[in-house]
């Protein structure tokens, strides 16, 4: 089985690091301006995420929060003015913000130093967002930055949490190999396509007869679609899938450094994004392949990220830069991300945040981690408002979350994606390479696959606003009226959802 590992396989460490560290006096080691370890940096955070079940920046101390900038090659991100994205009123009322932040930050830097003039503090200024990266080195300019009316958030850019925690998150969700699928988890359908049994618990191959996601353009934002996946190339358009489009853009820059700036392609070189793509898209056609839910929307693939988990500079730039792009297409409707973190990221905020602001609707997936760590509950950006956070749950009677799969309030949908007999089957979609399928679980299959559900809605109701579209799922859920405090509204009925 494939699951998506958000949170990598042994995140366990969180209850125990504390026992197993060294202890440290913190407060000495401030007075002599001396930045904590990575692994002191971890041992704070996983305290707090086992006292509350998450983290955010904003919960840590000045010491804290420079020593994980140190850590993070000094590099700062920043949030400024008085909210996340700009209008054409905003811009100009945040241009003095900008400044002052900048200023702030050089005159605290240059004193520490005795520099003067020193323009090297401004690394990368977002011409959209109030966001910039700043070259931070000082714990009194954190200090001073935070007490600045002007700064909505200071945070590590990129800070590398789950590294120093060892635990090898390069390859999350990441498998090319392909599976042998048990007959009873797919059936065959005209004109020769295999049908997930996740599609039938959910009533997706009915409400065909309605709709199919025609006209409605779905963004990926993800690891990309792989280049040797005929059915997410030259076959986009084949069988009973016509007369749509398939696009990739490459955001993610593969290097350590964050100056590097040359990105590394618009294919996939994972396999987690392709899975999510084929699983919202792929053709109906006659190669006895997975079908996919909205099989005629067109499709956006972003390669954005190089995994699932979004750790990294360059991985939290790439998902910010891919938000935007899609925020700023009139023709995008909805997003689809089963990707995320255990830590929030102020920069991929406020990117969601302006592509609410323009009418996106934004599935994330609440979590995938393993049956020993999903204790954290739901992770980011599913916590977020403006998401439509989904998790799995099992075929067992009532609602059981899957395996690998988190729960919480946070939640708003779930999809049934695992055989509560045996957790390895789960839901079969379209492969890496030609001819392959594969088996993908956890909180990534359902949350691509309420996207696709999504789509089919919207097509069906082409002049509906967002809110007309949620709503309608919402009452076709099988817990509407009534909402669970660990599954939300439960179950889409995508057969109701387009009556």
């Amino acid at each position: 089985m494939k699951n998506s590992l958000l949170l990598a396989a042994t995140l366990l460490l969180v209850w125990t690091s504390c026992s197993q560290q060294d202890d440290f006096n913190a407060q000495d080691a401030a007075q002599g301006q001396q930045p904590l370890t990575p692994a002191q940096i971890n041992q704070e955070i996983n305290t707090m995420l086992a006292e509350k079940g998450s983290f955010d920046w904003s919960q840590a101390s000045d010491y804290l929060l420079w020593s994980a900038i140190v850590q993070s090659d000094s590099l700062a991100s920043v949030g400024y003015g008085d909210q996340a994205f700009d209008d054409a009123i905003m811009v100009r009322k945040s241009a003095a913000a900008h400044d002052l932040v900048i200023n702030t930050a050089q005159e605290s830097e240059n004193l520490a130093s005795g520099k003067k003039n020193d323009q090297s503090i401004l690394v990368r200024d977002n011409d959209q967002l109030t966001t910039l990266d700043l070259r931070i080195t000082q714990l009194n300019t954190v200090t001073e930055l935070r007490n600045n009316p002007s700064v909505r958030y200071l945070e590590p850019a990129g800070y590398q949490y789950m590294r120093y925690q060892d635990l090898h998150k390069s390859d999350s969700g990441c498998d090319q190999s392909g599976d042998a699928i048990n007959a009873a988890d797919y059936r065959l359908i005209t004109p020769n396509c295999y049908v997930s049994w996740v599609y039938d618990r959910h009533n997706i191959p009915s409400a065909w007869g309605y709709s199919t996601g025609a006209g409605i353009t779905v963004g990926v934002v993800d690891t990309g679609a792989s280049g040797s996946q005929p059915l997410l190339n030259g076959e986009f358009n084949d069988g009973y899938s016509s007369g749509r489009t398939i696009q990739r853009y490459g955001v993610f820059v593969d290097s350590f450094w964050p100056w590097v700036t040359k990105t590394d392609g618009i294919y996939d070189k994972c396999s987690h994004g392709t899975s999510m793509t084929a699983n919202v898209s792929s053709p109906r056609n006659n190669n006895y392949m997975p079908v996919g839910v909205a099989y005629n929307c067109n499709m956006v693939a972003y390669r954005a990220t190089g995994d699932v988990v979004l750790e990294g500079y360059h991985e939290q730039v790439g998902v910010e830069t891919a938000l935007m792009q899609l925020a700023n297409r009139s023709d995008v409707k909805i997003i689809s991300m089963s990707i995320g973190h255990i830590l929030s990221v102020g920069r991929i905020s406020d990117a969601i945040k302006y592509a609410y602001s323009k009418g996106k609707l934004i599935f994330a997936a609440g979590g995938t981690s393993t049956s020993f760590t999903n204790f954290t509950g739901v992770i980011f950006p599913a916590s977020m408002a403006e998401t439509v956070a989904v998790t799995g749950i099992t075929d067992a009677g009532g609602y059981t979350e899957c395996e690998v799969c988190h729960k919480g309030d946070a939640i708003d949908f779930t999809v049934v994606m695992q055989r509560a007999s045996d957790a390895s089957r789960t839901s079969p979609t379209t492969g890496f390479t030609a001819g392959s399928k594969q088996y993908i679980g956890g909180s990534s299959i359902a949350t691509s696959t309420t996207a696709g559900i999504a789509a089919l809605v919207w097509a069906k109701n082409p002049t509906w606003t967002r809110a007309q579209v949620l709503n309608k799922m919402i009452q076709s859920a099988s817990l509407y009226p009534s909402r669970s405090s660990n599954f939300g509204w439960g179950n889409v009925d995508a057969l109701k959802a387009v009556q």
